[in-house]
């Protein structure tokens, strides 16, 4: 008996959209791959084999700097939207539904849904109030936009991972006079830290590459490599800068698997 089920790839012509569809994803990627592997100094004419342009992007000191500032940031932002979204998970799975819910996973999933522009100003205005009253010009500023960017990519992960549990464990560490902190340590956090470290990975990868929220909080000086490469991709596009992306992209890869890999089981 023939199979009746309707299926998407059965459709006519969804194979050749499919390849359509990845060869334009990918092919624009899979060129700079190749071409940072290019012997010659054009971006467009192939000129031979060569790694000529990992070690010069290596060597060249205003990219390591720019490279260190960017993973310090990232970092830090990773770890502070990690551990906010860690608490705004556990408020708002751990409580009974009430009416404001809605609003609330609104609120926290908001630099989601409005463009990436807006939250830019936004902070822009914010921290210009600062500098003026403060005076400091630091790193901070950028640690905390990011971190305010980066919440609701740390919290999704967190909080399916925590509505995946079988809230039965708690109950029972709870009927075993345990402590709402040791019950915490004990049972819940052990379970929720693959999502944790997923969410970690994800908004580490999310701050590395922000380019907008950066160069409108960014004060003199505290250039992060995707704002550097803006720049001399505006002044001229050496094959340094594929170099440099095809790393990146490299991080990104290896970041991204194992985020699909915590992300993958539940238990």
């Amino acid at each position: 008996m023939a199979d009746t089920r309707f299926s998407v790839s059965r459709l006519p012509g969804f194979s050749t959209i499919a390849v359509g569809v990845f060869i334009i994803l990918y092919l624009p990627i899979l060129m700079l791959v190749i071409y940072s592997f290019n012997g010659g100094n054009s971006i467009a004419v192939w000129e031979g084999f060569s790694l000529q342009w990992y070690p010069k992007a290596w060597n060249n000191e205003q990219v390591r700097d720019v490279t260190m500032r960017s993973l310090t940031i990232a970092s830090a932002a990773a770890l502070i939207s990690t551990t906010v979204a860690l608490m705004a998970a556990l408020g708002t799975t751990r409580r009974k539904q009430t009416k404001g819910q809605t609003f609330v996973y609104l609120m926290i999933n908001q630099p989601l849904m409005v463009p990436e522009i807006v939250t830019a100003v936004a902070l822009l205005i914010v921290f210009a109030a600062i500098k003026v009253a403060t005076g400091y010009q630091g790193l901070g500023y950028l640690i905390l936009a990011h971190s305010a960017f980066c919440i609701p990519f740390a919290y999704l992960p967190i909080r399916a991972r925590l509505e995946g549990m079988d809230l039965t464990l708690e109950t029972a560490a709870g009927d075993l006079y345990a402590t709402p902190w040791q019950t915490f340590r004990h049972v819940t956090l052990p379970i929720v830290m693959p999502g944790a470290i997923a969410g970690l990975m994800l908004a580490f990868v999310t701050s590395l590459d922000d380019v907008i929220i950066t160069l409108f909080v960014k004060s003199a000086g505290q250039d992060t490599l995707p704002t550097y490469m803006l720049a001399q991709i505006r002044r001229s596009v050496s094959a340094e800068v594929n170099a440099i992306s095809t790393l990146l992209l490299v991080l990104t890869v290896i970041l991204l698997t194992g985020f699909f890999l915590l992300t993958r089981k539940r238990t």
